[in-house]
């Protein structure tokens, strides 16, 4: 898959913020750090605050660069709700496959997710460490009935054992890049022939610095 990253020359046609969210200690640093570093740390300590890592990668031969935004699971640090979903295009909730509280958690993730961020949000359940089998306290059934049911992507996967990781962002990506693509293609054929842009009824233009609360879509800019 080593042909889906761009070249760091090259210009970025598309910026996407994802975010990672989830209860502590289910794995989120770690999948963020096998996605974009291809690294795994046994010693990897606790998301203080909020951090995120970039990574370049190719789209229908669209250069796309993935803002992938990581947060402390801890209840104190709710506070930067607000500012960490502001402009995200896609989240993925995760769970710990064996422990079961961190699955029952995902209703109030998800609930927080779709009070702050964009409706159009494509959102992923991710249930991880799928290497610790024997310890499933999480039957894949129950993943799969709750994303249905809340019309979620779901996927299983293992950062230890790079198992799925990278399929579960490119799918997540894509899916991202297939609404975005699918809006400019759009707005293009509602271009008259003086040149002047006929928006249609509905279409919402973001301008950066808006206050995200009067724009009911969209959220990634082209450059």
């Amino acid at each position: 898959m080593s042909n889906l990253y761009g070249d760091f020359n090259q210009k970025i046609d598309y910026v996407f913020k994802v975010v990672l969210i989830g209860d502590s200690a289910v794995g989120k640093t770690q999948l963020l750090a096998r996605f974009s570093r291809d690294e795994f740390s046994v010693d990897s300590k606790a998301t203080i605050g909020v951090e995120f890592q970039t990574k370049t990668l190719v789209i229908d031969q669209k250069t796309v660069k993935a803002q992938i935004w990581d947060t402390a699971g801890q209840e104190r640090y709710r506070a930067v709700t607000s500012a960490y979903y502001r402009g995200a295009v896609g989240a993925m909730l995760v769970y710990d496959m064996t422990k079961r509280q961190s699955f029952d958690h995902m209703s109030r993730w998800l609930e927080e997710l779709r009070g702050h961020a964009d409706k159009n949000i494509v959102i992923m359940l991710i249930g991880n460490k799928c290497d610790l089998g024997s310890l499933r306290a999480v039957p894949t059934e129950d993943a799969q009935e709750f994303a249905e049911r809340e019309n979620l992507f779901f996927m299983e996967t293992s950062a230890l054992e790079s198992t799925n990781v990278e399929t579960a962002f490119f799918t997540i990506l894509k899916e991202i890049y297939r609404i975005i693509s699918k809006k400019s293609l759009a707005a293009g054929e509602a271009i008259d022939i003086s040149g002047n842009a006929a928006l249609f009824k509905g279409t919402n233009i973001i301008v950066p610095g808006q206050d995200q609360d009067s724009v009911k879509k969209g959220c990634c800019f082209a450059s």
